[in-house]
């Protein structure tokens, strides 16, 4: 019978792939479907959202999966988290809605962010009942969970692009209802699934206690929502919205192209920290399930960046191909880097070790900040790449010098090596030999024997994952 890990792992993994092949439909028919500008203003609506919400949670996501994985009562903790979502959500979209009474909303970047609101505040109300079910390990229902929205939207959308009727005022009511279905979808598949009641109550001490234990992580979570968005927000008021479409189609297929990392990533929290709980922990199982994640990081650079411009020209009638090239590069140069800090963010998560990852998210930020200021309006898209990139390589340089496993401080080879050999693939086969489809195949084929060349694939290694995951 398959272990528990294994079964979380494909549950996680049938919903990211269903999520984002739906996350990709709705891009595409929103970037075909409307104009640069009125889709570059959609994604800045989205992306102030994102950092509002992300905002209001004050890091208690994490804590609270955290809390209920260590053996907390998990109708208190969702009680707590409840309480704090309303509180916060409802405050929120009410300074939002009173900011309507002195705005004009005929036509702008307000009426979206009030409207795009109302549905991301259903979606905030249901973020207790996902992270409650992740910290239960219940990840089959919180599948469902996550896909619900995403599913309604690319129906609607598809439904909408068919009847030649998509324009931005039907996205924005396909939006609300998306949200407003994955909402009422979440409450009850928590009820039948964890089987306790939704209760909501105010207790003064355990909630100052719940925000005193999430204040090093509010920190990290005030830094990462505004790194997360900030080249966005940054190129749609300084430079254009047409470039911010750009820019965020590009960014939006880097991010679906980080599709393992966001498979693995919820199951290692809990999983870390019950193995952390122990005295001692064999550190050369984490190194080579991490080398396992720069192959599958470094792969990736190679594929996306040979099937990118062939692939992208072609179905997006030449709109976001060839322009994003450069842009599209230099972000998939992230990609090992985020597998490298997304690691050891959960070992030091698992540890408590909160104030050290408050400072290398601060560090991050503040050099993602500066360079995006200096680069922006220099570079455009590029210059927006380019900084996160800087700031990605310093945050694994932080992390990394703040690594206490022995078995982990030469990781940063591996990283190298992978990430060498994935360059190398797709710039001689992009010099001397074909692109497009061939040129992918090709370069794959060249990137697995520098590989075993360099020893970071070996025989040995698939029956040491599966022997982990036993």
């Amino acid at each position: 019978m398959k272990n528990k890990l294994l079964r979380n792992l494909s549950a996680n993994t049938v919903q990211l792939v269903v999520n984002q092949l739906l996350g990709l439909v709705i891009f595409y028919l929103l970037s075909t479907g409307l104009d640069k500008t009125n889709f570059g203003q959609l994604n800045l609506a989205l992306a102030i959202l994102l950092v509002s919400f992300n905002l209001l949670s004050l890091g208690i996501d994490q804590v609270a999966i955290r809390r209920i994985a260590s053996g907390h009562p998990p109708q208190s903790v969702l009680q707590l988290y409840l309480f704090h979502v309303l509180l916060t959500g409802l405050l929120f979209y009410a300074l939002l809605f009173g900011g309507s009474l002195l705005i004009k909303l005929q036509s702008g970047l307000y009426p979206l962010l009030l409207l795009i609101g109302l549905g991301k505040l259903m979606i905030y109300f249901s973020t207790p009942f996902k992270q409650a079910s992740s910290g239960l390990e219940q990840f089959k229902p919180l599948a469902v969970m996550l896909v619900i929205s995403n599913l309604v939207r690319s129906a609607g959308l598809v439904v909408l692009t068919l009847l030649h009727v998509l324009s931005l005022q039907t996205t924005i009511i396909i939006f609300i209802a998306g949200d407003a279905f994955e909402l009422a979808l979440c409450i009850y598949l928590f009820k039948k699934t964890a089987k306790m009641p939704i209760t909501f109550g105010w207790h003064k001490a355990a909630y100052i206690q719940l925000l005193r234990e999430a204040l090093p992580q509010t920190g990290v979570v005030l830094i990462t929502s505004a790194l997360a968005r900030f080249d966005w927000i940054f190129i749609g008021f300084l430079v254009s919205a047409a470039k911010l479409a750009e820019y965020s189609f590009a960014y939006k297929v880097f991010e679906m192209a980080t599709l393992p990392l966001l498979a693995i990533a919820p199951l290692l929290i809990p999983w870390f920290t019950r193995l952390f709980k122990q005295q001692q922990v064999n550190a050369s199982n984490l190194k080579l399930l991490l080398r396992a994640e720069l192959l599958v990081a470094a792969f990736t650079i190679v594929v996306l960046n040979m099937l990118w411009a062939p692939v992208v020209d072609v179905v997006t009638a030449g709109k976001y191909g060839a322009v994003n090239t450069h842009t599209i590069f230099i972000l998939t140069l992230c990609i090992p880097f985020l597998y490298l800090n997304n690691f050891l963010w959960t070992i030091y998560f698992a540890q408590s070790r909160m104030k050290m990852i408050l400072t290398g998210f601060i560090i991050t930020f503040l050099v993602n900040v500066v360079l995006d200021i200096v680069l922006i309006p220099i570079y455009k898209n590029e210059g927006a790449a380019i900084a996160f990139l800087a700031a990605t390589i310093v945050q694994s340089i932080f992390y990394l010098s703040k690594n206490a496993l022995p078995g982990l401080t030469a990781i940063w080879l591996n990283l190298f090596a992978c990430l060498f050999c994935a360059v190398l693939s797709i710039l001689l086969v992009q010099k001397y030999f074909a692109g497009g489809y061939a040129g992918a195949v090709f370069a794959s084929i060249l990137f697995l024997l520098l590989l075993v060349v360099t020893t970071q694939l070996r025989p040995a290694d698939y029956k040491a994952i599966r022997k982990i995951f036993n």
